[in-house]
Parts: C-alpha cells; structure tokens; sequence
C-alpha cells in the first residue's frame, strides 16, 4: 500500500496541479497550446493537456522500467529467499541436534545435523556435533568420517577438530590413536595448553613414564598445571620409572636413573623406599646406609626406618646409635622401638634389646616384635615367656587374617 501511494501520489499531484495552472491560464486570451510535427503528421493541443500527457507518460516509462528490472532480479531474490529458509532451516536443526545431544537422542541428533549441514552457516559445528554424538552411540567409523569431512570443509580449524578427536579417542580407550593425533597436534603448535594436558592424560593412560617425563617440562613451562599437579605428575612417572627399570633393569641402570631424579622429590612417596630396597636386595646396603639414614632424619618415613633395619651393615653400633638417635624425636613408634631391640640383639645388648622390644610392644603389637622378644627370651632359657610371646604373635597374626577376611 505504501508503495502504490508512493507511485501514484506524486502523479495525482502532477495532474492535480497542471489543472490548477490550466485555471490561472483561463484569464489569458491565449492559454498557450503545443504542436508536435513528425514528417506529414502533426499534433496540436494545450499547453495542460501536454504537460499532464508528458508527466503520464513519464510515469508509464518509469514504472515499465522498475517492473522490467524487478523481473530480471526476480530470479535471483527467490534464489536468495530460498537460501535464507534453508539457512534458518540448519541453524533449527544445529538447535534441535544440540538438544538431541544434551538428552542423549544420539541417531536422531545425528541425522538431523548432517542432514542440513550443507545449508549451514557453522557446518563445522554440526560436523563436530555429529561425531560426538556417532561416539556416544559407539560408531568409531562415522565419528571418523564426520570428522575428515570437517577438515576437508575446513581446513583453518585443523587444531580444534584434532583436539575433538583427540578427546573422542581417549574417552573411547582409543590411547594409540589419541596419542598420534595429539602428537601431530603438538608438532603444530608445541605450546598449545589443551594439547599437552591432553597428551599427559595420555601417557598415563597407556603407562607411557618416558613420554610423560619428556613432556613435564612443557607443562610447567607453559602453566598447563599447578606447581603441585606437576611435582605429582613427576613423583608418579619416576616412581613407576624406577620400578619397571628395578624389574627389568641392571643395578648400573637404576643408580643412573637415582641420580636423575630432581632431589626435591627423592623423598616423597614410593621412590625412596623403591630404591634403597633394590639396593639392599642387591647385596649394596652399605653404600646406601649413610644416604638412607639421611633421608629418613629429614623426611620420616615408617617404610624407610624398616628397611634401614635390614642392612647388614659393617659397624652395627654405628647403625644403633643413629636409631637410638631417632627415638628422641620418635620416642612411641613401634617399627623404631622395634628396630632399636633388633640391633641390640645383634650387638649382643640382650638388656637393652628385652626393653625396647617391650616398650615396641606396648605402643603398638606387631608380630615382628613378639617374635624377636620370643627368640631372646628362649636363648635366654625364658621359655614360659618366650611361648607367650610366640602365642601373642600367632594370635596376632590370626586376628589379621579374621580381619582381612571379615572386610
């Protein structure tokens, strides 16, 4: 309607106003008149009646054209028109495959996106959409295909379809395949964050020590992980490290990796205690009696006192002495006490021995106890004590099983 009113407004007031000039003409003797001449042919009539014929025929000329040229352009604006419905089209269906997804319609939401995509304005993201959810339904193939086609679509966006599918492969158990897209990833950009915590979770996922020491200094390099996250990450890789060279290693080896363990974490967790038992099992306790005392009097550890006590070392009154100087910081700890007695023993103090096996028993039983108190009181010609001791001790070990049982 505006329109119309628009076209035809000023062509009524053209009309309109040539009458009311034709009215003041009226006055004048001559209103004035137009002749047309063509070859034999000519044409008179008013000056009016020409000027609103020249303003028709100028609007007939002038709508003739604007409907020539909005029918050429017609094409082209259906065209259009129909790329805006199937435009809106995929963005309902990319709303509709989210939703889908989110309620855990995986098929539905999975046909629905691939099914508009080509119309979309993000078919990056419905290509993404549609993976996750082929994954979620356990179809590894489409996931994979979706994804190539993502890429081929887009190729700018490489680093985030290779973390989707990075994530995809490990929330699939898929670790070989993860950690190959994650390594190419890595290769691209080696400072990306996503990628290296990806990778990390990767390596211990497949028990990868090497990989995930090579990588720990990139994570604190690049604050990927709090400083406590990665002294965790290292204190697991060189323990599971020791422990698998300890398995399948030489006594060379393993000394080798000791020292290239960061002194800051020696004496946290496993790794430690680790060590100093191979050593010890390897018939080497006494080069390491001096460095396991002195990580046992910086960093306590019930473990560590255990295996200091099954050295057999060169100057037992030395290792006795360095016991008894822990009692004073430690003076209720069973496995000291206990350890102290057995010391004792060896260095023929049956007196101090009976005593410090009996406070060990007094602070907590352990079987350990009962049965060296029960072996001095028997050499000792103490046989009705020695057989209480040994029956405290299986009792105690009956007890345990009950337990274990029980639990």
């Amino acid at each position: 309607m505006k329109k119309l009113f628009y076209y035809l407004g000023p062509l009524v007031l053209a009309i309109v106003a040539a009458f009311l000039v034709n009215a003041a003409f009226q006055d004048f003797d001559n209103p004035g008149y137009a002749l047309l001449g063509i070859g034999h042919w000519s044409m008179e009539t008013s000056l009016v009646v020409f000027a609103i014929g020249q303003v028709i025929v100028f609007y007939v000329l002038y709508v003739f054209f604007r409907l020539l040229g909005y029918l050429i352009r017609l094409p082209a604006k259906l065209k259009a028109r129909g790329r805006n419905v199937k435009f809106n089209r995929s963005q309902e269906a990319l709303i509709a495959g989210l939703v889908d997804s989110a309620e855990g319609n995986w098929e539905r939401a999975e046909s629905v996106l691939i099914k508009h995509v080509s119309h979309s304005g993000a078919p990056l993201l419905h290509y993404l959409t549609a993976a996750r959810a082929a994954q979620s339904r356990g179809a590894f193939d489409k996931r994979d295909e979706y994804l190539k086609k993502a890429t081929d679509h887009s190729p700018d966006s490489s680093v985030l379809i290779g973390l989707t599918h990075a994530e995809l492969s490990l929330s699939g158990n898929q670790f070989e395949q993860a950690l190959e897209t994650l390594t190419r990833l890595h290769s691209i950009d080696p400072t990306h964050a996503t990628v290296l915590k990806l990778m990390h979770q990767t390596y211990q996922s497949l028990g990868d020590w090497q990989g995930l020491r090579a990588l720990l200094p990139s994570l604190h390099t690049n604050q990927v992980l709090m400083e406590n996250e990665v002294k965790e990450l290292e204190i697991e890789a060189f323990t599971k490290l020791l422990q698998e060279i300890v398995k399948t290693g030489t006594i060379l080896e393993v000394q080798q990796l000791w020292q290239e363990i960061p002194v800051y974490i020696r004496n946290i967790g496993m790794l430690a205690a680790t060590y100093f038992a191979c050593m010890i099992n390897a018939g080497l306790g006494t080069q390491i009696e001096e460095e396991l005392a002195n990580t046992v009097t910086e960093s306590w550890d019930d473990a560590l006192v255990v295996l200091y006590g099954s050295i057999d070392s060169r100057n037992i009154a030395n290792q006795l002495e360095t016991a008894e100087k822990w009692a004073y910081m430690h003076p209720d700890n069973a496995i000291l006490l206990a350890l102290i007695g057995k010391l004792a023993i060896k260095t023929g103090d049956t007196f101090k021995a009976e005593s410090f096996l009996a406070k060990s028993i007094a602070a907590e039983p352990t079987v350990q106890a009962y049965q060296l108190l029960g072996d001095l009181l028997f050499a000792q010609d103490d046989k009705d004590n020695a057989i209480a001791c040994y029956k405290n001790g299986i009792e105690l070990v009956s007890n345990e099983l009950v337990n274990q049982f029980n639990s």
